[in-house]
């Protein structure tokens, strides 16, 4: 085994190639000019069934651990999506929104997503720290899945964004904010296996639930506004169904 240091070291810079990774679901919008109204409520679609699909993969990781810890997590994942809601101003063309560079966005909603989706990150680092701990190789195979599957994480964060005036760097730079947590649960939680590890269902759980609740509180119905259920019903259980196998196949 190499020396600690060292060990910590590479944990920190494996953790942090998962969120940079995270940048990369800007890619697709590369190749967009125009985001019509159309493309918002299918956009909101996918986004939604790419959220719904991750949910249901850490719902599924945490029942391996424990039931009881992921209801906790639920439960305080759904209470942090409805406290973001209360806390953060309603006003679509709020001053803050365009210091932080949003220009023409719904502030409330890009904030809920950004919190949403870095509680998420917060469990991944967690279980990145975790499993660096375990046998063998095993960090490395769940680093290496964790940063491709933040790829389409980092596609449901743009498809929030871009279409809401946030430009394109920025909503890539805004994908890898909201990863930052992976390196900086995962060396804690490497170094304090033992404390961290009855704490990971909780986290999955938390993330899984405020995810949910985006998906049928803010995303889907604000697809319909912009395209009928007919089409942006089936285009959320595609993407949901493609999330699945994508992390199926991981």
């Amino acid at each position: 085994m190499p020396p600690l240091e060292i060990t910590v070291w590479y944990v920190l810079i494996a953790s942090s190639l998962t969120a940079l990774f995270t940048g990369l679901g800007i890619l697709p919008f590369l190749f967009v000019d125009r985001i019509s109204d159309r493309f918002l409520g299918v956009g909101n679609s996918i986004a939604a069934g790419l959220m719904l699909g991750a949910s249901i993969g850490l719902l599924f990781e945490a029942h391996l651990i424990s039931d009881s810890k992921l209801a906790i997590g639920l439960v305080a994942g759904a209470a942090l999506v409805i406290l973001t809601r209360f806390l953060l101003p309603d006003d679509d063309e709020d001053d803050q929104s365009l210091a932080l560079g949003f220009e023409k966005a719904s502030f409330r909603k890009i904030l809920m997503i950004m919190a949403v989706m870095t509680a998420h990150s917060f469990a991944e680092g967690i279980g990145v720290g975790v499993s660096f701990g375990g046998r063998e190789g095993f960090g490395e195979l769940i680093s290496s899945a964790i940063a491709i599957h933040n790829i389409p994480e980092g596609i449901a964060i743009a498809l929030v964004m871009i279409p809401r005036g946030v430009s394109k760097t920025k909503a890539a730079l805004w994908s890898i904010f909201s990863s930052l947590p992976q390196p900086l649960m995962a060396v804690p939680a490497f170094l304090f296996v033992l404390v961290f590890e009855p704490l990971l269902p909780i986290g999955l759980g938390l993330a899984a639930g405020a995810m949910i609740y985006m998906v049928f509180v803010e995303l889907m119905p604000e697809a319909f506004e912009h395209v009928k259920a007919m089409t942006a019903i089936p285009v959320c259980l595609f993407a949901t169904a493609a999330m699945l196998a994508f992390q199926w196949l991981m």
